[in-house]
């Protein structure tokens, strides 16, 4: 992943703020890093957390802060009005595919 950015593991480890030699303990999976070694790798590269961890295979999903800040919004509803609105977000995702078609 650093290569995609032209970043040695030495300047990588810099803005990690981490000694170099831990950098090649996480890419063997020698070392665990803790979430906030994983938030700032995300940062760094430019990427988000589930990107790193493998949970999606897009680079950018939910980097949109505004359309984070409305799934979390969504998230703390009452399960009933979660439901209203997922339906009808579905509803309006599924029209909008049919006129791409």
């Amino acid at each position: 992943m650093e290569k995609k950015k032209n970043l040695s593991q030495k300047e990588f480890a810099r803005q990690l703020g981490v000694h170099h030699s831990i950098i090649s303990k996480y890419e063997r999976d020698e070392v665990i890093p803790t979430i906030d070694v994983v938030k700032n790798t995300a940062n760094i590269l430019e990427t988000t957390v589930g990107f790193l961890l493998g949970e999606t295979k897009k680079q950018d999903v939910l980097k949109d802060q505004a359309m984070l800040k409305r799934l979390n919004d969504i998230a703390s509803l009452a399960e009933e009005d979660k439901q209203y609105i997922l339906y009808t977000l579905d509803a309006l995702i599924k029209n909008v595919k049919l006129k791409q078609m």
